[in-house]
């Protein structure tokens, strides 16, 4: 609950929304809300992730033991206020490419249930400022494709598959 507070504080100044939202009720609560719904797993294929609420969500979901795995881009994961290496630190799953190009993939699977993707990045640049959609499916045939999606990443990205000579 504190959390979904923390969301839905307006204390960062953010372009008002034009789509309808109960009072308060933002789109990061609302995005909050639909991550901590998950009880079985949560698969992350982003791009960026710097967004500490998601990350503090995340990082719930993952200590009350719901299986979570992160696919992010390798070039992104190092830079400052990252929130990719304070994910792995807490002992979530992180997997990234090894080969030139982005990672650009924005989207998660809930329970292999709900899918959220869209434009956009887990900053709070995109946030609190950006002009960004995000669509969240629950019919099976759109999150069963994003989901072999996912799988064939995150087996790509396995190490044990790494070449390096």
């Amino acid at each position: 609950e504190a959390l979904l507070a923390e969301a839905a504080e307006p204390g960062a100044p953010a372009r008002p929304c034009p789509c309808p939202l109960p009072s308060g009720d933002t789109a990061l609560s609302r995005l909050v809300r639909r991550l901590l719904s998950a009880r079985r797993s949560l698969d992350l294929c982003l791009f960026s992730f710097s967004c500490p609420q998601l990350a503090r969500a995340v990082q719930l979901l993952h200590r009350r033991g719901v299986r979570v795995r992160l696919v992010t881009d390798a070039q992104y994961m190092g830079l400052h206020g990252s929130q990719i290496g304070r994910l792995r630190h807490a002992g979530i799953q992180v997997r990234h490419d090894q080969h030139s190009g982005y990672m650009h993939h924005k989207f998660a699977i809930v329970d292999r249930r709900m899918l959220i993707t869209g434009s956009l990045n887990w900053t709070a640049q995109a946030i609190q400022s950006n002009r960004e959609n995000v669509l969240v499916v629950e019919d099976a045939e759109y999150v069963k494709a994003f989901q072999e999606e996912f799988e064939r990443i995150w087996e790509e990205y396995n190490p044990a598959n790494y070449r390096f000579f």
